[in-house]
């Protein structure tokens, strides 16, 4: 896949938010911070931060990759609705990928397991095996039982849930699809909400 020139990365499923500028499909500069309950507090002007500092201003951006999941409920959705908007307004190319792939790219391990908490006992969860920094999926994105899944691993794996993200991997590795429908894209949540299940009873 061709990417465009200028690109920003944008992940909030997890409790850090993670931005990334992207120019010829090199990182040159890239933000975490951690909180998750302020995600949409923070996450326009570290965007801003990110830009300014290299002098560009959004409408200058080409492409935007955003971390669709699974993750936090909240998390994701401010993430996937802050990309979709900055696509939409200034019609730039629109990519997705997954979150836990991206938390893969952290690792430098052969064999690397993803996992982001989903209390009481459970993750989402994938599995990767890493050759010369290109990731391959073995286990698709998953909520399960972390140590039932654990245990039907045959090898050891790294468990990776914080890092610093390698982005870089995802493309070279074809992790990334590009969004055709930017208005269709929606959170890759693997779960109902509590509200959800509420109504459903």
């Amino acid at each position: 896949m061709n990417l465009p020139s200028k690109i920003l990365a944008i992940d909030t499923a997890t409790k850090s938010i993670y931005l990334a500028l992207l120019i010829d499909g090199q990182t040159v500069d890239s933000i975490t911070q951690e909180g998750e309950s302020n995600h949409s507090v923070t996450i326009m002007p570290l965007i801003d931060q990110l830009l300014t500092k290299h002098q560009l201003q959004l409408n200058q951006i080409e492409g935007i990759l955003v971390g669709i999941g699974p993750g936090s409920y909240t998390g994701v959705r401010i993430g996937v609705s802050i990309a979709k908007m900055i696509a939409y307004l200034n019609s730039i190319k629109l990519y997705s990928f997954s979150s836990l792939a991206l938390l893969a790219s952290c690792s430098e391990e052969i064999n690397i397991l993803s996992a982001i908490d989903a209390r009481r006992g459970n993750a989402f969860l994938s599995t990767y095996q890493q050759n010369n920094e290109i990731l391959t999926v073995v286990h698709q994105d998953q909520l399960t039982n972390t140590d039932a899944f654990i245990a039907n691993l045959n090898e050891i794996h790294d468990y990776v849930t914080e890092g610093m993200p390698k982005i870089e991997k995802l493309i070279n590795s074809h992790l990334i699809c590009q969004v055709d429908d930017v208005h269709a894209l929606v959170p890759n949540y693997l779960q109902i909400t509590e509200a959800e299940r509420n109504k459903a009873l």
